[in-house]
Parts: C-alpha cells; structure tokens; sequence
C-alpha cells in the first residue's frame, strides 16, 4: 500500500472567493509524483461571505477525502491537525491625520506617565541631592546628572524593545514581540476551538 505524508501548515491568508485546494493548506511527500500533483489540486473548500473572517479545516476532514477517492493510499498526518484560513479583506489606504492623531495621543500621553512619574518619586530633589553628596555645592538644576540621565532612559527603552526604528539590534525578541507572539497564539488556539465545525457538530 503507498505510503502518504501530510503537514499542515498552521496558517495560512486566502482571499475572499478563493478556491482552498489541498496545496494551499498541506505540505504533501509521495514516492508517486503524479498521485502527490493529484492530490495538491483536490478541492477542499470555496470560501464565501457565510465564512466571516477565519476558516479551519481540520485533518480529519482531510483524511476522509483522500480515503473516498484514494482508498489505496495510507496517509499520515505529521505536525499540526488543523489550518487556519484568514480571509484577506480589502486593504484601505491608512488617513494620514488619523496616524498623526493617534502619534500625537501616544506622544502626549507617554510624556504625562514619565513626568508624573518623576514627580511621584520626587525625581528633581533626588538629583540635586546626589549632586549635593558629590560636589557639596546646592543648584536647582544639576545637569550632569540630568542630562546622562535623560539620554540613559532613552537609550534603556531603545535596548529594552531591541529596535532603532525598523533596524533589530540583535536577533533576541523584545517583551513586546513575545506579549504579540502569545497573543496571536491566543487567538489562533480560540479560532479552532470555536471556528472548527467538527467542535462544533453537538451530534454523537
């Protein structure tokens, strides 16, 4: 009996109307090249407007096709069970004002925390005090203190978030790329529980 390998990939981004065939969803190994090219033009499913924005086929599904018109194939899943189809929508040109508007909120916003920060803590006094203990001299406005200081908390977030604009600083991922990494994981173990019909199917 010949022997089939199949790899789901986790996730992949179709359009809206698009024809899912089983090349799309699958990574297929067979020692017969022209039963694997059959099998990779098999359709599985014609995303419509019922489908909303993610559609998951699971392995199972998969499986049963091959077995109704392949019965003389054995196939193996390897990996994931289940795909997940985001359906692209329409791509809308970003309104510049609205981005300088939320820059502008964030920037704003960003300066209250530090600055209310630093008066919570009492920021200047620790500074004229530390000046005090090296040079034993009182100023209001110790500035080789504060100027180190600033560009040190500027150059700690830059370090801290690994990025200077588009450029990484190292390959190690930022706690911000991890907090999106489990997010995203978060919403694709959702999207198959809920998006999967089989999960869904109350019947024995």
């Amino acid at each position: 009996m010949e022997r089939l390998y199949i790899r789901l990939k986790k996730k992949i981004t179709l359009a809206r109307h698009d024809e899912v065939l089983v090349k799309h969803i699958a990574y297929i190994h067979s020692a017969e090249t022209k039963i694997k090219r059959d099998i990779e033009q098999l359709s599985l499913h014609t995303l419509t407007e019922k489908d909303g924005q993610y559609v998951v086929i699971d392995s199972f599904m998969l499986l049963a096709m091959l077995q109704k018109k392949f019965p003389q194939l054995e196939s193996e899943i390897i990996g994931p069970t289940e795909t997940i189809i985001e359906i692209q929508s329409k791509k809308v040109r970003p309104n510049i004002l609205f981005i300088l508007f939320i820059w502008v909120v964030l920037f704003i916003g960003t300066t209250m925390t530090i600055m209310n920060f630093h008066y919570d803590v009492s920021m200047p006094e620790v500074h004229q005090k530390l000046y005090f203990i090296f040079t034993g001299e009182r100023v209001e406005q110790p500035l080789w203190i504060q100027v180190p200081y600033s560009i040190g908390l500027g150059a700690g977030m830059i370090l801290f978030l690994n990025h200077w604009f588009k450029k990484r600083l190292n390959e190690e991922p930022s706690p911000l790329e991890i907090e999106l990494f489990k997010y995203e994981q978060n919403i694709e173990q959702y999207v198959r529980h809920y998006e999967n019909e089989l999960n869904n199917n109350d019947s024995p």
